[in-house]
């Protein structure tokens, strides 16, 4: 049981090494690279030599995820975090066989993903992702709220500009459309200025819908986004002991410590009056 655990402790170690884990963002890169040159109109024999590398690098992937679990205590325990799971997926898509006439596009295509497997690997890369996927449910009704004002406006657009121009505001959808079109800066100038030939105070039409939603609810997407960010990486720099909230939750610690040692001493002097 000892050496188990001595066998344990040196895969952690491993692990926790930095030197291996820049070996496995390397082989992650390099197995990007792979895929991309494959695309390319090649050489049988370096066709062949890119074969033999993926190989490797899909064994070198399957030996690390191996030592990862191996390492854990508990074996539940490594598939209770996410980003774990999320490793062992990619890993176990990528061993689909690339002979099978069959599966030999599934196998490219998840091949391709391994590269996500940097965003597991980078620990500021995590902290942007657990960042957005927290920020969603926020940015949910900021969404819903910008829906809202485009069907407005593509409702408006579609009743007042469909004589103009049927292809840009035939129906509400269409309009949606070309108010995304808009939104986005898309040669909107003519888009308006084809309107202004019959309205010519269209322009506050356009103006109103760039100011509401470029300027106001990007705005706020992007606030959001900063928000959850900020609270994102003052909770690492708390597990880590790093920046201002690590040195904060440091001095708290200590000094409640240094309270309760007070305390103690406290007692001690209240306890020894009372003998005397």
């Amino acid at each position: 049981m000892s050496g188990l655990a001595n066998f344990q402790s040196r895969l952690e170690h491993l692990q926790s090494n930095k030197l291996f884990e820049t070996v496995v963002i390397a082989i992650i890169v390099l197995s990007a690279l792979t895929i991309g040159a494959k695309t390319y109109n090649l050489s049988p024999g370096i066709t062949q030599a890119l074969e033999w590398l993926d190989t490797g690098v899909t064994l070198f992937f399957v030996l690390e995820i191996s030592a990862r679990i191996l390492s854990e205590r508990q074996l539940l325990k490594f598939f209770r975090s996410g980003w774990n799971i999320f490793d062992f997926t990619i890993v176990v898509a990528s061993l689909v066989p690339l002979e099978d006439s069959e599966l030999v596009l599934l196998a490219r295509l998840l091949r391709i993903f391994r590269v996500l497997r940097l965003v597991s690997m980078i620990p500021e890369l995590r902290l942007l992702v657990n960042a957005l996927f927290k920020a969603i449910p926020r940015m949910g009704y900021v969404v819903l709220l910008m829906f809202v004002i485009f069907y407005i406006y593509g409702a408006v657009g579609s009743i007042i500009f469909d004589e103009i121009n049927s292809v840009l505001w035939g129906d509400v959808a269409i309009s949606m459309l070309t108010l995304f079109r808009v939104a986005t800066f898309e040669d909107w100038t003519d888009v308006m200025y084809e309107t202004m030939t019959v309205y010519p105070l269209s322009w506050i039409y356009y103006l109103s819908f760039i100011f509401l939603t470029t300027f106001v609810f990007l705005n706020m997407m992007v606030g959001i986004v900063l928000d959850v960010l900020t609270r994102e990486h003052q909770k690492f720099d708390l597990e880590s002991g790093e920046g201002e909230a690590g040195e904060v939750h440091w001095i708290r610690e200590h000094a409640e410590s240094m309270e309760r040692r007070l305390d103690r001493i406290e007692q001690l002097l209240v306890e020894r009056n009372r003998e005397t």
